[in-house]
């Protein structure tokens, strides 16, 4: 019902000349950012922004990635599919010596030497894949992306995926040094001065999209940072502030790295504010895995051999959306990435996604306050062992390549510490072939 008066309200100002009928949307992605690591969940991290955001919008709980891994994430992401299904399940290899060493002929895929069944992986995002942003454009969204891309090369960068303009944007996965010049080779920010620190170069850059944005149609603004994946390099003042509290090393520096990444938040957020657009402008903020460091109490992480775990799948996610989200609520249905390509598509029509393949769901409801289906989620892994998991409500069942089999009801047992399948006997037998019935389905056959 609020979304229905909110869109009413918004048509009368259209015709009146006061508004644009459609929100502006703005999708702010981190890279690394452990589900744990942000100051209402742990106040060692100060991010003041990111918990006013909370605090104005939507908070959900338990959100998950298909596939918790650099490229992948951004695949899924962009798609609304699993990435399993057209086999991009890794990062993209950036090092021609590791490529030559890992190619399947052609180069279009590459092997992981410990991945036990050795997958093929893509080294692009297929052109013919349909991102959120070619969908936006359909309604007449003009689509801007800044940041990090890691789906491929120059020929497979944004600008071909259906987004108008890139900025900051280059081959790599992550930057040399956060500080000038961020790359060695292939640098897309060669004119930037000495001591820039990158998250805010892109900052700026996105303030000066939005300051400077005079097109009579709505946009869609990506801003997908390199913070905080490694090298840990905290920008520099933030690293003193944090040492002055007793933190040292890496932990002094990837907290540095967390707040410069806040203050973004907040930088974003000023820059809507200033240009009067805050009330029609959708903010989406989410990691595209989990940390590298420690995700306590969750369990697992980036690394370590258990990505699937809590600590590795979970990831910050919070919406705020005008009109439509209630300030400071929280959600604990279980959701994916996957599920933000047709709620894209549904803000921007008005109408349900019915786009072929995609295996996300609209969380428009949830933004509204209601209810929505329950549902069975899928995970996948293709590194090590670990590689398959299947999620419903409170239970989660992890599958390895070896047999081994662990099921935890993830509401009593948060870090995942109590393996069930010996007790919940029925249960542990039902998710079994349900995961076995998906993966003859999303899972190709090489």
């Amino acid at each position: 019902m609020k979304r229905k008066i909110l869109v009413l309200a918004l048509f009368i100002l259209v015709q009146l000349g006061v508004a644009q009928e459609k929100p502006n949307i703005v999708l702010l992605f981190v890279d690394d950012w452990g589900w744990a690591d942000v100051g209402f969940r742990n106040p060692k991290f100060h991010t003041p922004n990111i918990d006013q955001l909370k605090k104005d919008g939507l908070n959900f709980e338990r959100a998950y990635i298909a596939t918790p891994t650099c490229s992948p994430s951004r695949a899924s992401l962009l798609t609304g599919k699993e990435p399993v299904r057209f086999q991009l399940v890794r990062h993209i290899i950036d090092n021609k010596e590791k490529v030559a060493q890992n190619n399947v002929a052609g180069d279009e895929f590459n092997l992981w030497p410990t991945d036990p069944v050795q997958m093929p992986s893509r080294n692009w995002l297929p052109l013919e894949e349909v991102t959120y942003a070619e969908k936006l454009k359909e309604f007449g969204y003009y689509n801007m992306f800044i940041g990090k891309w890691h789906l491929g090369g120059e020929k497979y960068h944004p600008i071909h995926q259906g987004f108008d303009a890139q900025y900051g944007t280059g081959d790599h996965g992550h930057p040399g040094d956060y500080y000038t010049p961020f790359f060695k080779t292939g640098n897309p920010l060669p004119e930037i001065k000495e001591g820039a620190y990158l998250t805010d170069v892109l900052t700026k850059g996105t303030e000066k999209f939005i300051s400077e944005y005079d097109r009579n149609q709505p946009f869609m603004l990506s801003l997908w940072y390199y913070n905080v994946h490694g090298p840990h390099i905290g920008r520099r003042d933030w690293v003193e502030k944090y040492k002055n509290e007793g933190l040292t090393g890496k932990d002094a520096q990837y907290a540095a790295m967390v707040s410069a990444m806040d203050e973004s938040v907040g930088r974003v957020r000023k820059a809507l504010e200033d240009k009067g657009i805050t009330d029609n402008t959708v903010i989406i903020l989410l990691s595209d895995q989990g940390g590298y460091f420690s995700n306590a109490p969750l369990s697992g992480g980036k690394i370590g051999g258990n990505t699937l775990g809590e600590g590795g799948a979970r990831v910050p996610f919070i919406v705020y959306y005008p009109g439509v989200t209630t300030a400071n609520t929280t959600t604990e249905v279980p959701v994916q990435s996957i599920d933000i390509f047709p709620t894209l598509v549904e803000i921007a029509s008005g109408k349900k996604s019915k786009d072929k393949g995609v295996n996300g769901k609209s969380l428009l409801p949830l933004f509204e306050a209601k209810d929505i289906k329950n549902r069975n989620l899928f995970f996948f892994r293709s590194y090590e062992d670990q590689y398959t998991a299947i999620m419903n409500g409170d239970w989660k069942m992890v599958k390895y390549h070896s047999g081994r089999h662990d099921l935890f009801n993830i509401k009593n047992d948060l870090g995942e510490s109590r393996n069930l399948m010996d007790i919940e006997v029925d249960r542990a037998k039902r998710m079994e072939k349900q995961l076995e019935k998906w993966e003859k389905k999303a899972v190709p056959r090489f």
